[in-house]
């Protein structure tokens, strides 16, 4: 992908009405197998957000950490919560 492309996709997401950017001060470092990942938990932290939605196996970590709660649903579960 091309930065010209990247640039707009970040664009369009962010003028989205239900997207809401968040400054990130401190990294929780909870995801040990893939550090990488930690941005989003980061970001899920930050945002008060109700759960992180993913298929990557590595956020299984934080179903066990008590503080801070961060949950975890599949997108099946996903689409189930939006249907509710």
């Amino acid at each position: 992908m091309s930065p010209r492309i990247a640039s707009n996709i970040i664009s369009a997401i962010l003028n989205l009405p239900n997207t809401l950017q968040v400054q990130v001060y401190f990294h929780l470092k909870l995801i040990h197998q893939d550090p990488d990942d930690d941005k989003f938990v980061d970001c899920a932290f930050k945002s008060n957000a109700h759960f992180i939605v993913t298929q990557d196996h590595h956020y299984n970590i934080l179903r066990d950490i008590d503080f801070p709660k961060i949950n975890v649903i599949d997108i099946d579960s996903f689409i189930k919560e939006l249907s509710k």
